[in-house]
């Protein structure tokens, strides 16, 4: 859970966590992209979703290394995870949930 820890100020990783200022990432994998339907997310985001884009171990590992390089004008406020272990690190944590 370490991994996550920079991330806990705007996301939550059980349903029953409240809300936050960014969507809640209980089973984000194999999810739609843009799908907890009680965040308002980007037009960028929300285009990816009615394209049929889903949330994979891959799609998450660019997205988080770039967010801005893979879904450009997208609102996600922290800095890029340049580190290739945090971000494996950090899915492992998504992956488990």
């Amino acid at each position: 859970m370490e991994a996550f820890e920079p991330c806990q100020a705007c996301h939550a990783l059980s349903k029953d966590a409240g809300t936050k200022p960014g969507p809640q990432l209980a089973g984000v994998i194999g999810r739609p992209v843009a799908g907890d339907p009680a965040f308002d997310y980007s037009p960028a985001l929300r285009a990816a979703r009615d394209k049929g884009d889903i949330w994979t171990r891959e799609r998450l590992d660019a997205f988080l290394g770039d967010p801005e390089a893979l879904y450009p004008g997208g609102w996600m406020g922290s800095p890029p995870i340049r580190d290739a272990k945090r971000r494996a690190d950090l899915l492992c944590v998504l992956g488990s949930r």
